[in-house]
């Protein structure tokens, strides 16, 4: 797999995760980066601009490395004591993903997941957006979400669900083992992710607009449960 700009792959050079290459355009000059690369003894090959926008379709800056393809974590592997996760219903846009990855790491998240089909997933436009902060989150990949949300309510999970409709989400008690879920960018949760709910959170609206972006939407609701869980020592 390809990631690529500086932050990204200067993030893994420093957490010295594994990279197989990495490809310069002739007049890169980052000599943080370049420094990196040799130290950690990693092949490099100065390339064209014209062949590395071939490569990737985004702003590269320069720089594109090679490393292993994204290695998801087990289901079970996920769940920890006082367990805060995140479920991703169909969610489609890879820029959502990559912020909200970023939003997760930043809260404290323990994990996140998402279903095998009709999702986006871990991909180098995932990875660019996330800004190094999927090195710091574990995503797990499952078959089917309800069944999911049925097995984590057997292990006595809380499930939030999110729609317009719905409690205020600052009113939802976020503590012990829980799983926020958002839905997909234009249709929301499907309606048995919805109807397998315990609760369904709604952020209050005050202008003419009546929805928000996924990305934000997930950062002021995640916030809010990492905020209450702090506060009771979680």
């Amino acid at each position: 797999m390809n990631i690529y700009g500086k932050n990204v792959v200067k993030d893994y050079l420093l957490k010295k995760e594994t990279i197989q290459k990495v490809y310069v355009v002739p007049n890169f000059k980052d000599d943080e980066i370049l420094y990196l690369i040799e130290k950690n003894k990693i092949p490099m090959v100065r390339i064209k601009k014209e062949e590395m926008n071939k490569m990737v379709k985004g702003v590269h800056q320069g720089i594109v490395a090679v490393i292993p393809s994204f290695v998801y974590t087990p289901f079970e592997e996920l769940l920890v004591e006082d367990c805060f996760l995140v479920i991703l219903d169909h969610l489609e846009d890879p820029h959502n993903f990559g912020a909200i990855i970023r939003t997760c790491e930043a809260a404290g998240v323990d994990g996140i997941i998402i279903p095998k089909d009709r999702s986006v997933e871990v991909n180098p436009t995932v990875m660019k957006v996330s800004t190094g902060a999927l090195a710091n989150m574990r995503i797990s990949l499952v078959t089917n979400i309800k069944q999911t949300i049925e097995e984590l309510k057997k292990k006595g999970y809380w499930i939030v669900g999110t729609d317009m409709k719905g409690t205020d989400y600052r009113q939802i008690d976020y503590t012990g083992n829980i799983a926020i879920v958002i839905g997909n960018e234009g249709s929301g949760m499907s309606s048995l992710v919805s109807k397998s709910c315990d609760f369904i959170a709604s952020i209050p609206m005050k202008g003419k607009t009546n929805s928000l972006n996924a990305s934000v939407a997930t950062a002021l609701i995640v916030f809010e449960a990492s905020n209450r869980r702090s506060n009771h020592g979680l």
